[in-house]
């Protein structure tokens, strides 16, 4: 398994934004996440949505819609994990 961060992000409070990454093997397995960088205590901060482009037969584009569950501005990481 090999992991990393696609992005680093910023959503302003109970906004919903999209990010795309694209050029991935579509042969391979990954899961998408995401990390606040924003201490909060008491309830989820992100929650977040992917969906996938089948762009050619070589590639494929992600796309992860992100939505802010808090009333304050909330930094994030873009994480995956490849598992094959």
């Amino acid at each position: 398994m090999r992991t990393g961060i696609q992005w680093r992000g910023t959503i302003a409070a109970k906004a919903t934004r999209r990010w795309f990454t694209w050029g991935w093997n579509p042969n391979v397995h990954v899961t998408w996440y995401l990390m606040s960088n924003t201490a909060r205590k008491g309830a989820p901060q992100l929650d977040w949505d992917v969906a996938v482009e089948r762009a050619n037969a070589n590639q494929c584009t992600y796309w992860i819609t992100v939505k802010n569950l808090t009333n304050k501005t909330v930094h994030f990481e873009g994480r995956y994990a490849i598992l094959s």
